[in-house]
């Protein structure tokens, strides 16, 4: 640990290349953003002794719309993140100054919720040094720039990446490190539930602390269990690609409630609360009955949770038998299946507005025979993701931007590490 200036020289000196190399799969514009980043901490908290630290944005793979039914999902850190320099301080405040937002001041004698605080940054500081404190760790008052170029609307979540570095630095400043990725992602859920008002899952939060490949099986909410999944993305010679399709991003909400209420009408007539409840059910030949009580949109999108958290479980093996081209044609069913069952392509409310539709029909014009393509996220509008081949980088690229919009699709990596202290 050393202060700013230090730090700088440091790096200017390749002492963080390895580091760099391993996080970014570059290291030139790597040290320039640290090294302004360190110059921006001092500028405001004066000269101090600092650590660097980095958590990943995250991408869905598999398991479309089936966590919240208790299922599998495959999930990956990506090589966009939210980084920070952080020195402690005696006052048992925690500031966090991001780039382009106000600073936020938490008073640690104060860790409850506040209703000022809903929906905002700070609130995400308080719940997780609370949840830490409850969890026997040590906090402390410390100081922190960051910054973030995880893109935003991209469903790369970047507010569980803000969690997670919060997390990560008061692990590190406070307790070596002790902290777990698996408890840091747990305590970033439970900021975000408690003190943000918002009832998110613990994929967001798991795929960015612990990186690389993560499989999350919801089975038990309470002890989901997590497996970080060994393959070398890099070697595959393919890279991830997400793409803004530009679609109208007005309230979605009745959408995505739609999803969880049709899902869950068909566990309950079938004796379960969700669907994993009943995952070794028959369910072709319940289908007459069922239509008795639900729609058919409800019964074909209970086919999608069931098979896609079920297709997750392939997916990981491909992966671990280094079987990259199963792995891609897994994607393309579970995309299919996305599109075709579970019917999150685009609103039912606004048929004309395709843009998820023309984009994965463009995907597959360039890709059909070589890669893989999906809708990512919650789908209805925003996202698609691609894995595709290095030397079909820039036609794809070239391509989706044609079509779609100059800067729409963005090439991105797989990241081996999550939540980490950088130096």
């Amino acid at each position: 640990m050393g202060n700013q200036q230090e730090t700088v020289k440091q790096i200017s000196e390749g002492m963080l290349d390895k580091t760099f190399g391993i996080l970014y799969s570059e290291t030139k514009s790597s040290a320039s953003r640290y090294s302004d980043l360190l110059n921006k901490h001092k500028e405001l908290f004066g000269e101090r002794k600092v650590s660097l630290f980095s958590a990943p944005g995250r991408t869905e793979i598999g398991g479309n719309h089936t966590d919240h039914q208790r299922g599998r999902v495959l999930a990956a850190s990506v090589n966009l993140d939210v980084i920070a320099v952080a020195s402690k301080n005696d006052d048992n405040i925690v500031r966090i100054k991001s780039a382009g937002y106000d600073m936020d001041e938490i008073d640690l004698n104060q860790l409850i919720p506040l209703d000022r605080e809903k929906e905002h940054s700070a609130s995400l500081i308080r719940g997780v040094c609370a949840k830490i404190k409850d969890l026997g760790f040590e906090i402390g008052g410390f100081d922190a720039y960051t910054t973030s170029n995880v893109l935003k609307g991209s469903g790369l979540s970047s507010s569980a990446a803000f969690e997670v570095l919060t997390g990560t630095i008061v692990s590190h400043l406070f307790n070596d490190g002790k902290i777990s990725p698996v408890a840091v992602a747990q305590i970033g859920q439970y900021a975000e539930n408690v003190f943000f008002g918002k009832p998110s899952g613990l994929m967001d939060q798991m795929a960015s602390s612990v990186g690389g490949f993560v499989f999350i099986d919801f089975k038990d909410t309470g002890k989901p269990v997590i497996e970080k999944v060994d393959f070398d993305f890099a070697g595959a010679n393919h890279s991830l690609c997400i793409t803004d399709t530009g679609g109208n991003h007005a309230d979605l909400t009745s959408e995505y409630a739609a999803i969880t209420y049709e899902m869950r009408s068909v566990a309950e007539q079938l004796d379960g609360t969700v669907l994993r409840d009943i995952e070794d059910v028959d369910l072709i030949s319940k289908v007459a009955g069922l239509r008795e009580s639900c729609t058919d949109r409800a019964i074909i999108r209970a086919f999608h949770s069931l098979e896609d958290s079920k297709r997750v479980l392939h997916q990981v093996k491909a992966l671990r038998d280094n079987d990259f081209e199963q792995f891609k044609r897994l994607i393309i069913e579970s995309g299919h299946s996305s599109f075709e069952y579970l019917q999150n392509i685009y609103s039912s409310a606004n048929v004309n507005d395709q843009c998820v539709s023309l984009a994965l029909a463009v995907s597959q014009s360039v890709l059909n025979g070589r890669g893989a393509w999906r809708v990512h996220g919650g789908g209805f509008g925003g996202t698609i993701q691609a894995f595709v081949p290095n030397d079909l980088l820039d036609t794809y690229k070239t391509t989706m931007e044609n079509a779609l919009g100059e800067g729409c699709c963005h090439i991105l990596n797989i990241r081996p590490v999550g939540g980490t202290k950088v130096f």
